[in-house]
């Protein structure tokens, strides 16, 4: 964890902390920083003791985009062998980023200020709550860099904001306020910039200090996996399965007793077998 150079990690009272560590370049986003929020990503997945993750950036601005080198900044033809490929072609450095978060069994909440552009934009749509600050500026602003969006975007804005609010953003580019994207439902909360942390923290914590572990880790799996479920019977079979095994579990029977008891849960299960609905990735992409 030392060795990490453009993040840093922290865990406090079952809430993790992920921090873009590089304020003097406004968090820009390089393929280090790619690789160092998948390495962390899986440190959090693989703690018990952790139970949310939330993501933040130092300074004043959560990540202003990639790092740009100059005009061959998006040129991909010699990325592949540090990228590894996908059908033939190099992949994407912002899914690298990005998609392990959605591997996550732990809920993710990015608490956003200043400029979330690029990439700074999309690494949070796989993250599960997002909260802004009245300073936070948003932009998927690929079109007018002559790209297309990236970090499985595609799959995830439409399915958060709807197509509709999803084409505006990306056919124009432009960058937008933070009430903007609270009406286009990309955040969930806007809050004055003083109290951003402490309401992400607020939330972390009525998670990780009431609920159980493998009942968030699979609801979480569960939602997911159902927004490109082609019938409402596809949740039925998939809730069945999870009711089965997660009701003949131990977090179970202590929810039950401890609401008959009138005390506070002590949820102690642990999250090895959770899976049952978010696929895992294909093993060349894992």
């Amino acid at each position: 964890m030392s060795d990490w150079q453009q993040v840093s990690y922290a865990v406090d009272g079952g809430v993790a902390t992920l921090t873009l560590d590089r304020p003097e370049r406004r968090n820009a986003y390089t393929t280090v920083m790619a690789r160092e929020l998948a390495e962390v990503a899986a440190v959090a997945d693989a703690d018990d003791a952790v139970r949310v993750l939330v993501v933040t950036g130092a300074g004043k601005d959560f990540c202003v985009g990639a790092d740009l080198a100059g005009a061959g900044t998006f040129d991909r033809s010699a990325q592949a062998a540090d990228a590894g490929t996908i059908d033939g072609v190099a992949r994407d450095w912002g899914a690298i980023g990005a998609l392990p978060f959605a591997a996550l069994r732990k809920p993710v909440i990015a608490a956003i200020r200043g400029a979330a552009v690029g990439i700074g934009a999309t690494m949070t749509l796989p993250m599960d709550i997002r909260i802004a600050s009245d300073t936070a500026r948003f932009g998927f602003v690929f079109t007018r860099r002559g790209i297309v969006p990236e970090a499985a975007s595609s799959w995830f804005l439409p399915r958060v904001v709807g197509i509709s609010q999803a084409m505006e953003w990306v056919a124009t580019g432009r960058v937008f306020g933070a009430e903007e994207a609270l009406r286009g439902r990309l955040v969930s909360r806007v809050v004055p910039d003083d109290e951003l942390l402490g309401t992400a923290y607020g939330i972390a914590h009525e998670i990780a200090d009431h609920t159980s572990g493998v009942s968030v880790a699979t609801s979480r799996q569960l939602l997911w996996s159902m927004l490109s479920a082609p019938s409402p019977w596809d949740a039925h079979r998939a809730e069945s399965r999870a009711l089965v095994e997660l009701g003949s579990g131990p977090d179970a029977a202590e929810g039950v007793a401890s609401f008959l008891e009138k005390r506070p849960a002590d949820f102690r299960a642990p999250l090895d077998g959770v899976g049952l609905g978010w696929p895992a990735p294909p093993e060349d992409l894992a």
